[in-house]
Protein backbone atom coordinates (compact mmCIF):
# COMPACT_ATOMS: atom_id res chain seq x y z
CA UNK A 1 0.00 0.00 0.00
CA UNK A 2 3.09 2.14 0.41
CA UNK A 3 4.07 2.09 -2.88
CA UNK A 4 0.76 2.50 -4.53
CA UNK A 5 0.23 5.74 -2.26
CA UNK A 6 3.91 6.99 -3.05
CA UNK A 7 3.20 6.05 -7.30
CA UNK A 8 -0.18 7.75 -6.93
CA UNK A 9 1.25 11.21 -4.83
CA UNK A 10 4.08 10.84 -8.04
CA UNK A 11 1.63 10.92 -10.21
CA UNK A 12 -0.02 14.03 -8.51
CA UNK A 13 2.61 15.72 -8.58
CA UNK A 14 4.27 15.25 -11.93
CA UNK A 15 0.88 15.83 -14.06
CA UNK A 16 -0.37 19.57 -12.95
CA UNK A 17 3.73 20.13 -13.10
CA UNK A 18 3.58 18.95 -17.09
CA UNK A 19 0.31 21.26 -17.35
CA UNK A 20 2.32 24.19 -16.19
CA UNK A 21 5.03 23.41 -18.44
CA UNK A 22 2.44 23.26 -21.60
CA UNK A 23 0.95 26.08 -20.41
CA UNK A 24 4.34 28.28 -20.99
CA UNK A 25 4.57 27.67 -24.19
CA UNK A 26 3.57 30.52 -26.29
CA UNK A 27 0.88 30.65 -28.78
CA UNK A 28 1.81 30.47 -32.41
CA UNK A 29 1.75 33.88 -34.18
CA UNK A 30 -1.14 33.67 -36.86
CA UNK A 31 -0.24 35.12 -40.52
CA UNK A 32 -2.50 35.03 -43.51
CA UNK A 33 -0.95 34.96 -46.52
CA UNK A 34 -2.34 35.24 -50.29
CA UNK A 35 -0.62 34.33 -52.85
CA UNK A 36 -1.48 36.48 -56.07
CA UNK A 37 -3.57 33.83 -58.09
CA UNK A 38 -5.46 30.53 -58.35
CA UNK A 39 -4.00 28.14 -56.81
CA UNK A 40 -1.44 25.87 -58.70
CA UNK A 41 2.41 24.47 -58.45
CA UNK A 42 2.72 28.29 -58.67
CA UNK A 43 2.75 28.18 -54.90
CA UNK A 44 3.77 24.68 -54.26
CA UNK A 45 6.79 25.25 -51.47
CA UNK A 46 3.98 27.63 -49.20
CA UNK A 47 1.53 24.44 -49.65
CA UNK A 48 4.40 22.06 -48.87
CA UNK A 49 5.77 24.38 -46.10
CA UNK A 50 2.48 24.24 -44.41
CA UNK A 51 1.66 20.34 -45.01
CA UNK A 52 4.84 19.50 -43.86
CA UNK A 53 4.97 21.48 -40.41
CA UNK A 54 7.71 24.03 -41.74
CA UNK A 55 5.69 26.84 -40.43
CA UNK A 56 4.60 25.48 -37.14
CA UNK A 57 7.71 24.19 -35.78
CA UNK A 58 8.85 27.99 -35.99
CA UNK A 59 5.87 29.11 -33.75
CA UNK A 60 3.95 30.09 -36.91
CA UNK A 61 -0.06 29.41 -37.24
CA UNK A 62 -0.03 30.38 -41.05
CA UNK A 63 -3.86 30.40 -43.34
CA UNK A 64 -2.75 30.37 -46.72
CA UNK A 65 -6.12 32.06 -48.44
CA UNK A 66 -6.98 31.40 -52.04
CA UNK A 67 -6.06 34.03 -54.60
CA UNK A 68 -7.47 34.67 -57.73
CA UNK A 69 -8.96 37.92 -59.69
CA UNK A 70 -11.12 38.50 -57.23
CA UNK A 71 -9.14 38.82 -53.79
CA UNK A 72 -6.15 41.74 -55.25
CA UNK A 73 -3.32 40.94 -52.65
CA UNK A 74 -2.40 44.98 -52.05
CA UNK A 75 -5.88 45.81 -50.90
CA UNK A 76 -6.30 42.70 -48.86
CA UNK A 77 -2.82 44.07 -47.05
CA UNK A 78 -4.07 47.21 -47.06
CA UNK A 79 -7.41 46.67 -45.01
CA UNK A 80 -5.73 43.82 -42.96
CA UNK A 81 -7.06 40.65 -44.34
CA UNK A 82 -4.14 39.39 -45.04
CA UNK A 83 -0.09 39.79 -43.38
CA UNK A 84 1.84 38.38 -46.58
CA UNK A 85 1.37 38.13 -50.16
CA UNK A 86 3.28 37.22 -53.23
CA UNK A 87 3.27 39.69 -55.96
CA UNK A 88 5.39 40.59 -59.24
CA UNK A 89 8.09 43.68 -58.34
CA UNK A 90 6.43 45.57 -60.69
CA UNK A 91 2.82 45.40 -58.78
CA UNK A 92 4.42 45.97 -55.25
CA UNK A 93 6.34 49.11 -57.21
CA UNK A 94 2.67 50.60 -57.95
CA UNK A 95 1.37 50.40 -54.98
CA UNK A 96 4.31 52.35 -52.98
CA UNK A 97 2.36 55.62 -51.69
CA UNK A 98 3.67 57.67 -48.43
CA UNK A 99 1.08 56.27 -46.66
CA UNK A 100 1.77 52.80 -47.58
CA UNK A 101 4.73 50.64 -48.46
CA UNK A 102 5.66 47.53 -48.71
CA UNK A 103 9.10 45.56 -48.54
CA UNK A 104 10.45 42.45 -50.32
CA UNK A 105 11.14 40.20 -47.45
CA UNK A 106 12.18 37.73 -50.40
CA UNK A 107 12.60 37.30 -54.19
CA UNK A 108 11.52 33.92 -55.60
CA UNK A 109 11.34 34.31 -59.46
CA UNK A 110 14.24 36.12 -60.50
CA UNK A 111 14.41 35.45 -64.15
CA UNK A 112 11.02 36.19 -65.89
CA UNK A 113 8.94 33.65 -67.22
CA UNK A 114 7.16 36.09 -69.36
CA UNK A 115 7.26 35.64 -72.77
CA UNK A 116 5.06 35.91 -76.25
CA UNK A 117 5.12 32.61 -78.84
CA UNK A 118 4.19 33.17 -82.19
CA UNK A 119 3.91 30.44 -84.84
CA UNK A 120 6.68 30.43 -87.59
CA UNK A 121 4.05 29.83 -90.43
CA UNK A 122 2.98 33.14 -89.46
CA UNK A 123 6.03 34.54 -91.06
CA UNK A 124 7.63 35.22 -87.60
CA UNK A 125 11.41 34.07 -86.76
CA UNK A 126 13.15 36.74 -85.69
CA UNK A 127 11.67 40.35 -84.02
CA UNK A 128 11.27 42.26 -86.76
CA UNK A 129 8.87 40.57 -88.46
CA UNK A 130 6.06 41.36 -85.13
CA UNK A 131 6.08 44.31 -87.11
CA UNK A 132 2.20 45.03 -87.80
CA UNK A 133 1.01 41.77 -86.50
CA UNK A 134 -1.99 41.24 -84.03
CA UNK A 135 -0.48 40.14 -80.64
CA UNK A 136 -2.58 39.30 -77.67
CA UNK A 137 -1.50 40.43 -74.22
CA UNK A 138 -2.96 40.64 -70.71
CA UNK A 139 -3.75 43.76 -68.87
CA UNK A 140 -2.33 45.27 -66.27
CA UNK A 141 1.48 44.42 -65.56
CA UNK A 142 1.73 41.50 -67.68
CA UNK A 143 1.61 44.16 -70.31
CA UNK A 144 4.25 46.43 -69.23
CA UNK A 145 7.13 44.00 -70.22
CA UNK A 146 5.44 43.35 -73.90
CA UNK A 147 5.22 47.01 -74.32
CA UNK A 148 8.62 48.33 -73.31
CA UNK A 149 9.99 45.68 -75.69
CA UNK A 150 7.89 46.73 -78.58
CA UNK A 151 9.10 50.39 -78.13
CA UNK A 152 12.58 49.26 -77.49
CA UNK A 153 12.59 47.81 -81.14
CA UNK A 154 10.57 49.99 -82.86
CA UNK A 155 8.03 47.85 -83.19
CA UNK A 156 4.48 48.84 -84.34
CA UNK A 157 1.61 45.93 -83.30
CA UNK A 158 -1.75 45.64 -82.82
CA UNK A 159 -2.54 44.42 -79.86
CA UNK A 160 -5.66 42.29 -78.69
CA UNK A 161 -7.09 41.97 -75.25
CA UNK A 162 -6.16 38.51 -74.29
CA UNK A 163 -7.89 36.76 -71.64
CA UNK A 164 -6.99 33.78 -69.05
CA UNK A 165 -6.08 31.10 -71.77
CA UNK A 166 -3.95 30.96 -75.28
CA UNK A 167 -7.21 29.88 -76.88
CA UNK A 168 -7.31 33.06 -79.41
CA UNK A 169 -3.69 32.12 -80.23
CA UNK A 170 -4.90 28.17 -80.91
CA UNK A 171 -7.83 29.48 -83.05
CA UNK A 172 -5.41 31.46 -84.85
CA UNK A 173 -7.01 34.83 -84.14
CA UNK A 174 -3.84 36.72 -83.35
CA UNK A 175 -0.39 36.47 -84.63
CA UNK A 176 1.47 36.01 -81.42
CA UNK A 177 0.35 35.78 -77.71
CA UNK A 178 1.85 36.00 -74.19
CA UNK A 179 2.58 33.03 -72.22
CA UNK A 180 4.25 32.09 -69.16
CA UNK A 181 6.81 29.80 -69.44
CA UNK A 182 5.66 27.80 -67.22
CA UNK A 183 2.25 27.46 -67.90
CA UNK A 184 0.47 28.70 -71.24
CA UNK A 185 3.61 27.56 -73.25
CA UNK A 186 2.77 24.09 -71.96
CA UNK A 187 -0.78 24.55 -72.30
CA UNK A 188 -0.21 25.37 -75.85
CA UNK A 189 2.19 22.42 -76.56
CA UNK A 190 -0.50 19.98 -74.97
CA UNK A 191 -2.85 21.25 -77.62
CA UNK A 192 -1.19 19.73 -80.28
CA UNK A 193 1.32 22.51 -81.34
CA UNK A 194 4.86 21.15 -81.63
CA UNK A 195 8.17 23.54 -80.27
CA UNK A 196 9.19 23.40 -83.73
CA UNK A 197 6.37 25.10 -85.08
CA UNK A 198 7.04 28.33 -82.62
CA UNK A 199 9.03 31.30 -82.37
CA UNK A 200 9.45 32.26 -78.77
CA UNK A 201 10.79 35.56 -77.26
CA UNK A 202 11.98 35.61 -73.78
CA UNK A 203 11.81 39.11 -72.17
CA UNK A 204 14.73 38.18 -69.93
CA UNK A 205 16.71 37.13 -73.15
CA UNK A 206 16.01 41.07 -74.66
CA UNK A 207 17.69 42.89 -71.44
CA UNK A 208 14.01 43.18 -69.69
CA UNK A 209 14.72 40.69 -67.04
CA UNK A 210 11.65 41.88 -64.45
CA UNK A 211 11.66 39.55 -61.28
CA UNK A 212 8.47 38.44 -60.91
CA UNK A 213 6.84 36.65 -57.57
CA UNK A 214 8.37 37.61 -54.23
CA UNK A 215 7.21 37.81 -50.73
CA UNK A 216 5.50 41.18 -49.61
CA UNK A 217 4.63 42.04 -46.15
CA UNK A 218 3.65 45.96 -45.34
CA UNK A 219 6.35 48.23 -43.69
CA UNK A 220 4.94 49.06 -40.66
CA UNK A 221 3.93 45.59 -39.69
CA UNK A 222 7.39 44.31 -40.58
CA UNK A 223 8.85 47.05 -38.30
CA UNK A 224 6.71 45.92 -35.50
CA UNK A 225 7.43 42.01 -35.70
CA UNK A 226 10.51 41.08 -37.96
CA UNK A 227 10.97 37.92 -36.09
CA UNK A 228 7.41 36.36 -37.28
CA UNK A 229 8.16 38.23 -41.31
CA UNK A 230 11.17 36.52 -41.23
CA UNK A 231 10.37 33.24 -39.95
CA UNK A 232 7.27 33.05 -42.32
CA UNK A 233 9.88 33.59 -45.37
CA UNK A 234 12.64 30.67 -43.96
CA UNK A 235 9.74 28.54 -43.46
CA UNK A 236 8.46 29.56 -47.26
CA UNK A 237 11.89 28.84 -48.74
CA UNK A 238 12.57 25.56 -46.71
CA UNK A 239 9.25 24.83 -48.60
CA UNK A 240 10.39 25.74 -51.90
CA UNK A 241 13.61 23.76 -51.55
CA UNK A 242 11.55 20.52 -50.63
CA UNK A 243 9.45 20.81 -53.36
CA UNK A 244 11.73 21.24 -56.02
CA UNK A 245 13.70 18.24 -53.80
CA UNK A 246 10.65 16.25 -53.89
CA UNK A 247 8.60 16.88 -57.02
CA UNK A 248 6.24 14.52 -57.40
CA UNK A 249 5.25 14.70 -53.44
CA UNK A 250 5.08 18.64 -53.80
CA UNK A 251 2.84 17.81 -56.78
CA UNK A 252 0.42 15.61 -54.63
CA UNK A 253 -0.16 18.11 -51.96
CA UNK A 254 -0.78 21.03 -54.87
CA UNK A 255 -3.27 18.31 -56.03
CA UNK A 256 -5.24 17.83 -52.88
CA UNK A 257 -5.13 21.76 -52.44
CA UNK A 258 -6.88 21.53 -56.07
CA UNK A 259 -9.31 18.91 -55.32
CA UNK A 260 -9.89 21.24 -52.11
CA UNK A 261 -10.55 24.68 -53.70
CA UNK A 262 -12.63 22.53 -56.26
CA UNK A 263 -10.21 23.49 -59.03
CA UNK A 264 -9.87 21.34 -62.31
CA UNK A 265 -6.58 19.23 -61.75
CA UNK A 266 -3.66 18.17 -64.16
CA UNK A 267 -1.20 16.23 -62.70
CA UNK A 268 0.77 16.53 -65.81
CA UNK A 269 0.61 20.02 -66.21
CA UNK A 270 1.20 21.02 -62.35
CA UNK A 271 4.30 18.63 -62.78
CA UNK A 272 5.47 20.88 -65.81
CA UNK A 273 4.90 24.24 -63.96
CA UNK A 274 7.41 22.71 -60.75
CA UNK A 275 10.07 21.67 -62.39
CA UNK A 276 10.05 24.76 -65.11
CA UNK A 277 9.66 27.18 -61.76
CA UNK A 278 12.73 25.46 -60.54
CA UNK A 279 14.57 27.13 -63.14
CA UNK A 280 13.80 30.88 -62.85
CA UNK A 281 14.20 30.36 -58.74
CA UNK A 282 17.55 31.91 -57.93
CA UNK A 283 19.84 32.73 -60.50
CA UNK A 284 23.20 32.23 -61.40
CA UNK A 285 23.99 35.83 -59.59
CA UNK A 286 21.43 35.28 -56.19
CA UNK A 287 20.32 32.51 -54.61
CA UNK A 288 16.44 32.00 -53.67
CA UNK A 289 15.26 34.85 -51.59
CA UNK A 290 17.66 37.76 -52.98
CA UNK A 291 16.76 40.70 -55.08
CA UNK A 292 19.61 42.11 -56.81
CA UNK A 293 19.75 45.77 -56.96
CA UNK A 294 20.56 45.58 -60.65
CA UNK A 295 17.33 43.84 -61.06
CA UNK A 296 15.46 46.74 -59.07
CA UNK A 297 16.82 49.65 -60.63
CA UNK A 298 16.42 47.60 -64.09
CA UNK A 299 12.65 47.64 -63.51
CA UNK A 300 11.73 50.72 -61.56
CA UNK A 301 13.63 52.70 -64.25
CA UNK A 302 11.51 50.99 -66.68
CA UNK A 303 8.10 51.69 -65.34
CA UNK A 304 9.18 55.47 -64.25
CA UNK A 305 10.36 55.87 -67.96
CA UNK A 306 7.26 54.91 -69.04
CA UNK A 307 5.35 56.60 -66.91
CA UNK A 308 3.96 53.88 -64.85
CA UNK A 309 5.31 55.64 -61.48
CA UNK A 310 6.81 58.48 -60.84
CA UNK A 311 9.31 57.96 -58.02
CA UNK A 312 10.68 54.77 -56.45
CA UNK A 313 12.35 54.23 -53.23
CA UNK A 314 15.72 53.63 -52.46
CA UNK A 315 17.01 49.41 -53.24
CA UNK A 316 17.89 49.41 -49.69
CA UNK A 317 14.75 50.61 -48.15
CA UNK A 318 12.73 48.69 -50.29
CA UNK A 319 14.72 45.30 -49.83
CA UNK A 320 15.04 45.46 -46.03
CA UNK A 321 13.75 42.27 -45.63
CA UNK A 322 15.20 39.52 -43.52
CA UNK A 323 18.86 39.98 -42.39
CA UNK A 324 19.47 36.41 -42.29
CA UNK A 325 18.99 35.81 -46.06
CA UNK A 326 21.94 38.11 -46.47
CA UNK A 327 20.49 41.76 -46.33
Amino acid sequence: MKWVFLLVLTAVLIFPASQAVSAEEPPCKKITFIPHWLPQAQFAGFYVAQEKGFYRKRGLDVVILRGGPEKPPVQLLKNGKADVATLWLTSALQAQTPQFRLLNAAQLIQRSALMLVARKDSGITKVQDLQGKRVSLWEGDLSIQPLAFFRKHYLQVTVVPQSSTPNLFLRGGVDAASAMWYNEYHTILNAGVNPEELTTFLFADYGLNFPEDGIYVPEKAFRKDPHSFCAFVEASLEGWRYAFAHQDEAVDIVMQRLRQEKLPANRVHQLWMLKRLKDVYGSDHAPIGILREEDYLTVAGTMQANGLISGYPNFERFAAGCDSHGR
